[in-house]
């Protein structure tokens, strides 16, 4: 095989085999680096997600013309407002709310709806196996409910894991990388299982 085949098959890539769009190229290596982002320095830098809501804000005008900003804007705000009340208790965390704000700007209300759907399976399922793993299943089951008990008897929403924040250590052992949902779940949409 020549290297010049070698190639034309990478750089034919974009062009039907996969049927994938330049932009949609662009949005999963701004979701991988956010990832890796998120792995090495437990935060995705404010610069990437500009980065990343400028060049979907690009490619909408681009393809669609200026009336898709308006329509991009629309996706993030509802966005934004559906996934402050999880980050205001804590269990979503900012970087997490911002990487759906840039999904946002490259995608419609209905395909980023049910992103974020299966973002938070997946993530529920990371959780799942990560307790098992940790062996502490029962123990943060039982912080759940009594969470939301106190919440129900209360009527009043707390920060979820506030006593856990006091030991960082622990705090940070007990999240996981929710980029990394984010992530495969805009892979699954773009591989058309959604």
């Amino acid at each position: 095989m020549s290297s010049s085949y070698f190639i034309e098959s990478i750089l034919s890539i974009g062009g039907g085999q996969i049927g994938l769009t330049y932009y949609q190229y662009f949005l999963l290596l701004l979701l991988l680096v956010a990832v890796l982002m998120d792995f090495l320095y437990d935060k995705i830098f404010n610069g990437w997600i500009v980065l990343g809501i400028l060049v979907g804000l690009f490619f909408r005008i681009l393809e669609n013309g200026w009336f898709a900003a308006y329509d991009a804007a629309a996706v993030m705000f509802l966005s934004f407002c559906l996934l402050y009340p999880i980050y205001k208790i804590g269990a979503l965390g900012a970087g997490d709310v911002k990487l759906f704000l840039m999904t946002g700007s490259f995608t419609v209300v209905e395909w980023q709806l049910h992103m974020m759907g299966i973002s938070f399976a997946l993530g529920a399922l990371f959780s799942i196996g990560k307790m098992f793993s940790e062996e502490n299943f029962k123990e943060r089951m039982q912080y759940l409910f009594s969470y939301l008990f106190d919440v129900l008897c209360t009527r009043q929403w707390k920060l979820y894991g506030e006593n856990l924040r006091q030991d960082y250590q622990k705090y940070k052992s007990n999240k996981i990388h929710f980029a990394l949902p984010i992530c495969i779940s805009v892979m699954l949409g773009l591989g058309g299982f959604f």
